[in-house]
C-alpha cells in the first residue's frame, strides 16, 4: 500500500517502543529509550550509504579497507521532539552535519507555520535524512521536505518513530522520491490530529512540558 515506507521490526526496537508507549514511563526513561531506538533506526536508514575503499595498515599487513564515500550526511531535526533522535544518530554518525528545520503546528487548521531553518551548505550533494518523531498527518513532513529541496537537497529520506496511514501518505503524495523508515505504522489519526494508540505527545513526554 505504501511503497515508500519500510517498517523496522527489529524485537529490540519494537520492545523499546512498547515501553515508551507506557503512559507510566517517566521522562527520563522516555528520553533515554529514544537515544537508544534512534541508534537502531539508524542502522536501517543507513543502509545503502555509498562506499569506497581507501588503503590502510593493520597491525600485519596493508589492505584495501571500505570506508563510506562522499561528502559527510546531513541530519535534520524538525523542531522540537525530532532533537530525540538526533542525539541518538549523533553518537553513531557524530560526523554528521547537522540542519534544523524550526515548525509548529497550528491547532486550528492542522498546518505547519515556519520560525526558523538552518542547514548545512552543499546539500545538493549530501545524503539528508530528516528525523521527528511522529509522522501524523504529514503536513509538517511534507513542508520540511520541501524547504530542504528548495536549499538544494536531492537524496531525501525521513525517519520517524511512528507513522499514521493518513502521514505516510501525504508523504507519498507530496514526496514520492522520499522512503519513509519507521518502527510503527499506527491505526489512524484523532480529530485533533494525534496518532492512535500511539504515545502522546513526543515533545511532551521528552521534555517533561504540558
Amino acid at each position: 500500500m505504501f511503497p515508500n515506507l519500510t517498517i523496522v521490526d527489529h524485537p529490540l526496537v519494537q520492545h523499546k517502543l512498547t515501553l515508551m508507549r507506557q503512559k507510566e514511563t517517566s521522562t527520563a526513561v522516555f528520553r533515554q529509550l529514544l537515544r537508544e531506538i534512534s541508534q537502531l533506526l539508524a542502522y536501517e536508514v543507513t543502509r545503502e550509504l555509498p562506499m569506497t575503499t581507501r588503503a590502510i595498515d593493520t597491525p600485519l599487513m596493508e589492505m584495501d579497507a571500505p570506508v563510506l564515500a562522499g561528502r559527510k550526511l546531513a541530519l535534520i531535526s524538525i523542531l522540537r521532539a525530532g532533537n530525540g533522535l538526533l542525539d541518538g544518530m549523533l553518537e553513531l554518525i557524530p560526523s554528521a552535519r547537522v540542519g534544523f528545520v524550526g515548525l509548529y503546528r497550528d491547532e486550528a487548521t492542522l498546518q505547519p507555520v515556519k520560525y526558523y531553518f538552518k542547514v548545512p551548505e552543499q546539500l545538493g550533494e549530501r545524503l539528508s535524512i530528516v528525523v521527528d518523531p511522529m509522522l501524523a498527518t504529514g503536513n509538517s513532513s511534507a513542508a520540511a521536505v520541501s524547504m530542504l529541496k528548495d536549499a538544494g537537497a536531492r537524496d531525501i529520506r525521513f525517519l520517524c518513530l511512528l507513522a499514521a496511514p493518513e502521514g505516510v501518505a501525504r508523504m507519498q503524495e507530496a514526496h514520492p522520491d522520499v522512503p519513509v523508515v519507521t518502527a510503527a505504522l499506527d491505526k489512524r489519526l484523532n480529530d485533533k490530529g494525534y496518532i492512535l494508540p500511539g504515545l502522546g505527545d513526543a515533545g511532551d513526554r521528552m521534555f517533561g512540558t504540558k
